[in-house]
């Protein structure tokens, strides 16, 4: 049960941002920017930042979230579950890895980057604004994970909440204009 009254047929971080909508658009903004703005990282795979950092803080809701939004995503499940088991044994790029490391790193705290796993993305082939942003979405989500929570929101168990919730997600992170009214019970 969330610590504060918010609205039930909104669990996790969206009942939250409802409740503060003043202090949720600054945070919409910058997760559309960062997750769905221009990249040379595909929104899979920043998708895949959310979820490791988000598994590695035990956060249910949000990793069960973006789980769903890196498998709709990439078209297929068996990466975000290989990556959570294991990032070394997915079947993805050298330089994912390398910033996918960077990115747990980060989910434990700032200072365990290192100096070699930064440079091991450098000779995977990771630029400097790919580092940059994987530093920040990791960061992020760890506010986000701290959020939900912190405040003790509800983590729906039914796998097809998180499906229908990627699906919203895949196409960004700002509000919906006309609110979300359209998800009470009927």
């Amino acid at each position: 049960m969330p610590y504060i009254t918010v609205e039930e047929h909104l669990p996790g971080i969206t009942g939250l941002l409802e409740y503060r909508k003043d202090s949720a658009q600054p945070i919409r903004d910058l997760t559309q920017i960062l997750l769905r703005g221009p990249s040379t990282l595909t929104t899979g795979e920043r998708e895949l930042i959310a979820t490791i950092v988000s598994h590695g803080n035990e956060c249910r809701f949000c990793t069960a979230a973006h789980t769903a939004a890196a498998d709709l995503l990439l078209g297929e499940c068996e990466t975000t579950e290989k990556i959570k088991k294991d990032i070394s044994s997915a079947l993805i790029s050298e330089k994912m890895k390398a910033l996918l490391t960077i990115a747990s790193q980060v989910q434990k705290s700032g200072k365990a980057v290192t100096n070699e796993s930064i440079e091991k993305a450098k000779a995977a082939g990771a630029t400097d604004i790919e580092i940059h942003d994987t530093v920040l979405i990791a960061a992020l989500f760890c506010l986000y994970n701290r959020y939900v929570d912190g405040l003790s929101t509800v983590a729906p168990g039914d796998p097809n909440f998180y499906k229908g919730l990627a699906e919203r997600i895949a196409v960004g992170y700002q509000r919906s204009p006309n609110g979300y009214d359209h998800l009470k019970k009927k």
